[in-house]
Order: C-alpha cells, then structure tokens, then sequence
C-alpha cells in the first residue's frame, strides 16, 4: 500500500501537479507551528501552515540502512512563531519537524515524508537555517556509561545525590546589564568566589527566557562586579536587564573537586584511578612503585 494515498498517487501521474512542501513543528514545550512554501495560508489536520515564512528546503536524500540523515531548512524571521530570540535562548532545540508534501488545491491530499528533529538551529540577518536530523541519528548516540576518569552525572541529579539548595551552592542575582561581548553584569552575586558558578546552570525567573535554562561558561568576580558569561554565545541575548535568575555552583567533573568542594567523593561517578596508557603499557623498571596502590592520587 502506497503511504501517499490513493488521490494523491493520481495527482502525482496527472499532467500538471499542484503540489508544495509544509513543515509541521512541534517545539518540546507542546507549541505546534505551521509553515509552507506555497503562497498562501493552508489548513491540515488542525494546523495553519504560514506562507509569509519563505522557507526553503536543501536536498534530502535518504539512505539504506541504520545511518543518520540529515537536511536543511532556511528560512526568512518573518513569522510571530519563529523569532530570533527564542532561537537564541534554545525553545527550539530538539523540536520535532514533520515534513508533509500537499496539493494545494486539495489540501487533504497530503502525505508525510519525514520526521526529524532539529539539531542545530542557527539566525543571522534576519534568517534562520534548521538542521534536520533524521530519528535513526538516535541510534548512533552514545549509550550506557563510558569508562573514564571524570564523573558522568549532573551535579544534583539523582546520580550525583547533591543538595543544591544548601546554603552557598545557588545563587540569585538580577541582570544589570549586557556587554557586546557577551558578558552578563549581575547583582545579588557579591559574596560567591570568582569561578564559583563556572560550568553551573542559570534559570531566569522572570522576562522572555522564563522556563529555560542555560549552562555558564565563565564566571568573573573583580571586586566591581560579578560577570557571568553563558556556553551558547546567543544565548544572552535573550536576558535583558531587570531580569531574575537562578544559578547553581558548577563542577568541573574532577574527583578533587567533587571530594574537596562538595563533600561527595562516595557518590562520584567516575573511575579517578583508572591507570592511563602510560601505566597500561608500562613495564618494570628499576626505582618503581609496585605496592598494589592506586596509580592516580
């Protein structure tokens, strides 16, 4: 049985087709938005897919097998359900896109080509470019634990099992302002060491980014003035001053610092004195150390 339908199959062998491209995508947080190429508003399923978006689609191939494919979509920001800073402050990461082929004129004759997820969404000149990566990507990702020196887990997941509402492990500041490059100057987060919020995560509490958070990348206390900076470089431009956060102490994943700075070697999740190659390969030498002890301090 044919996935296109019995009406559209005899459109597609007719002599002229109207036919155009929509996408369908449904954001984590459950917004579904509608967009096509065709040039004018089309209703499908109880979606209104938007003409003004101008978006066009790269080359789609698919392939034999298990591996990941992939395409792009580009489009203009010309649209209320696609702007430039909900793609800056992430609310499209990992959306689903369903990629429909439709007969205008007929607009129930319609079919689903693909599904894929967006893996990289990026904004420039008042345009936007979507990766598309197919759902068999999944099967290449990495699963179960990797056997490595650094921990695995989350600081205050279930798996690392640290408090972070303790007293000195999160913070609350207000943005004060925003640099060109990138630099967040915060207030409220004068009595935490420089470097404490490092590798942490900030939660808005209030303003557009409400409901999301952000990795830190940096964290500066000069005396003047607290600095944060996040990992996604457009990811500040969705903070504005005025706005509340919430931002949690980071860690480095190293056994030192989850023993010396958190109390919490018993709950590490990494193997510290996993011996590297230099010890895997090594063989006995006068002046060593062979007294069963571990190799990595």
């Amino acid at each position: 049985m044919s996935r296109f339908g019995a009406e559209l199959e005899r459109h597609f062998e007719g002599t002229v087709t109207t036919l155009c491209h929509c996408w369908r995508l449904t954001r984590r947080d459950g917004t579904v938005t509608g967009f096509t190429d065709h040039d004018r508003a089309l209703a499908i399923d109880g979606t209104l897919f938007e003409p003004q978006s101008g978006l066009t689609a790269s080359e789609a191939r698919e392939t034999l097998g298990l591996a990941g494919d992939s395409m792009d979509v580009e489009g203009a920001l010309s649209s209320d359900g696609i702007g430039e800073a909900d793609i800056a402050a992430g609310r499209f990461d990992g959306a689903t896109v369903e990629t429909l082929i439709v007969n205008w004129r007929e607009p129930n004759q319609h079919a689903r080509l693909r599904t894929g997820t967006i893996g990289k969404i990026t904004a420039s000149d008042h345009r936007f470019v979507a990766e598309l990566v197919a759902t068999s990507s999944a099967l290449g990702e990495t699963r179960g634990r990797v056997v490595r020196r650094s921990c695995d887990a989350e600081l205050g997941d279930q798996r690392c099992r640290f408090a972070l509402d303790g007293p000195g492990f999160t913070g609350e500041g207000r943005v004060l302002s925003l640099s060109r490059d990138g630099r967040i100057e915060a207030a409220g987060l004068e009595g935490f060491a420089d470097g404490w919020f490092k590798g942490g995560r900030l939660g808005p509490k209030s303003g557009a980014s409400l409901g999301l958070t952000f990795r830190v990348a940096a964290h500066r206390f000069d005396g003047a003035g607290s600095g944060l900076w996040l990992r996604d470089d457009g990811a500040a431009g969705s903070l504005a001053a005025g706005d509340r956060f919430t931002v949690t102490a980071g860690c480095d994943k190293r056994f030192a610092t989850c023993r010396d700075r958190f109390g919490n070697a018993l709950n590490f999740r990494g193997f510290p004195h996993l011996p590297g190659n230099d010890s895997g390969y090594a063989y006995v030498m006068a002046g060593g150390v062979f007294d069963g002890g571990p190799l990595v301090p």
